[in-house]
């Protein structure tokens, strides 16, 4: 089965644990072995680990750049689109994903996954976030144990 072209958004810190990026490069290969398109904020930790992955499988990845320089991307971008937004670009990544996966996380993942959830889109998690409305709900978070289910969770989703 091909989930070709289903745009999955990898998000997470720049700043990340070894345990963080070997879990994005894991479900950036997952994606692209299932055909998905990765797209992420293109810069470094988590973005650079989830783009390495998809490249290894042959993925295509998408960097959504806060700057205005399309060569800031990491080296496993490769379609890169500068905005010139700074960390407002986090509305416009979550805009082109059908689905998002976390991993890890420091405020801006914490953004990314807020401005998710108001536009409607899934979100999965790998060791991220917790959320509670003022209301005392939850958001909707799923955590996965490991990335084969994270991946297969978001994919699902990105086509609901």
């Amino acid at each position: 089965m091909t989930d070709r072209w289903t745009p999955i958004a990898v998000i997470g810190p720049a700043q990340a644990s070894p345990d963080e990026l070997a879990l994005a490069e894991e479900v950036g290969r997952l994606l692209a072995e299932r055909g998905a398109v990765l797209i992420c904020g293109g810069r470094g930790g988590v973005m650079e680990a989830a783009c390495r992955g998809a490249a290894a499988a042959g993925g295509l990845t998408i960097g959504i750049l806060p700057g205005s320089d399309p060569e800031a991307a990491n080296s496993f971008v490769r379609v890169s689109l500068p905005t010139g937004l700074g960390e407002a670009r986090n509305a416009v990544l979550m805009t082109a994903a059908s689905a998002v996966i976390a991993v890890g996380g420091g405020y801006g993942t914490l953004s990314e996954i807020g401005f998710a959830l108001k536009q409607g889109r899934k979100v999965v998690g790998l060791k991220t976030w917790t959320a509670q409305a003022a209301d005392g709900s939850e958001a909707t978070i799923r955590a996965a144990a490991d990335p084969p289910t994270a991946v297969e969770w978001a994919l699902t989703a990105g086509k609901a």
